[in-house]
């Protein structure tokens, strides 16, 4: 007859000896799994850094970052061309806000529908349609902006913004076929359900003592929205706009198909621009080994640049939480 070893953990929960194997096993797992993302994680940058380098030397850091000349040389063995990233810098940074200036507003009124005025029956099938248009691929959103969105909805708008603004640089015409502005609408279009499924349930978490206290105080529905819920919520729209703007920033197939292939910085968004991905997906296959560590070298800033975004992220979350009297770690 065997016997088994029972005792009481710090929280008075009873456990086994197998119990407690299991807590190790467990443990050990989990820690595994996180040190393997961190190895894989400092590969990457180990390795591409490692073939950027030759580039970044040659170029100078600053002269990569603000120049605005690629001429791409041949050579298998140096660093012959000249590499500078201004303009692909310029085209990602104005895409990538165009789309988070459309997109954040109408994704915070669509999450507040959800949350707090529709009912259950029309917010349930709608927030499984939103999250449905967030498994959409990047490339089925590009074709659809190229060959429909952009020429029958864009391209009027376009041209009545040139025509009325044009005074303004950034809607300075002539309107040209492929632009940042049907890029940046229709990358828009692509992180609206991202962050409007993340924003929609951060709205729902939203303690419903604090709206019926309002509700107590007299409030009406849209008061309880934007003085209850919305500032109670901030924390998380910060992070659910940062993670659409990770996701604008390193979008590829659309903004490929729909921005242009510009080589200057053009200030109107109706002019050809560029993007450090697209640049990237448009011109690897035929390059040369040189212009392939200099385009390796355009990755590594887009990350770098996804870095410090998160990292500026991260505080003003933590900030915000601390305002707010929350927790944020």
């Amino acid at each position: 007859m065997t016997s088994r070893t029972t005792t009481l953990n710090p929280g008075g929960i009873a456990s086994s000896g197998r119990g407690r194997l299991g807590d190790r096993a467990f443990r050990w797992a989990v820690a595994a799994g996180g040190i393997t993302v961190l190895l894989i994680l400092a590969l990457m940058i180990g390795s591409t850094t490692l073939d950027a380098l030759p580039v970044f030397s040659s170029q100078g850091i600053v002269d990569f970052l603000t120049g605005i000349t690629w001429d791409p040389g041949v050579s298998r063995t140096e660093i012959t061309g000249t590499y500078q990233a201004g303009v692909f810098m310029f085209g990602t940074l104005v895409t990538s806000l165009l789309a988070i200036t459309l997109a954040l507003p109408l994704s915070i009124a669509i999450a507040l529908f959800l949350s707090d005025v529709a009912g259950p029956r029309v917010a349930r099938p709608l927030a499984y349609l939103v999250e449905l248009l967030a498994a959409i691929p990047s490339v089925v959103y590009g074709l659809w902006g190229l060959h429909f969105f952009a020429p029958t909805v864009l391209k009027p708008v376009a041209k009545f913004l040139s025509e009325t603004l044009g005074f303004i640089p950034i809607f300075e015409g002539p309107v040209v076929a492929f632009n940042p502005f049907y890029a940046g609408v229709v990358l828009a279009i692509m992180i609206l359900p991202i962050i409007t499924a993340i924003v929609h349930e951060i709205f729902r978490a939203a303690p419903a003592a604090e709206r019926q206290a309002a509700y107590a105080l007299g409030a009406t529905r849209w008061e309880v929205m934007w003085q209850v819920v919305v500032p109670r919520s901030r924390p998380g729209i910060v992070g659910a706009t940062m993670l659409g703007l990770g996701r604008a920033l390193g979008e590829t197939i659309a903004i490929a198909l729909l921005i242009g292939g510009g080589t200057t910085i053009n200030i109107s968004l109706f002019q050809q621009g560029e993007s450090i991905a697209a640049k990237i997906v448009n011109t690897f296959q035929e390059s040369a080994p040189e212009a392939i560590d200099a385009l390796i070298a355009l990755g590594v800033t887009l990350f770098a640049i996804t870095i410090v975004i998160n990292m500026a992220a991260r505080l003003i979350v933590r900030r915000l939480g601390d305002l707010s009297g929350e927790a944020i770690s």
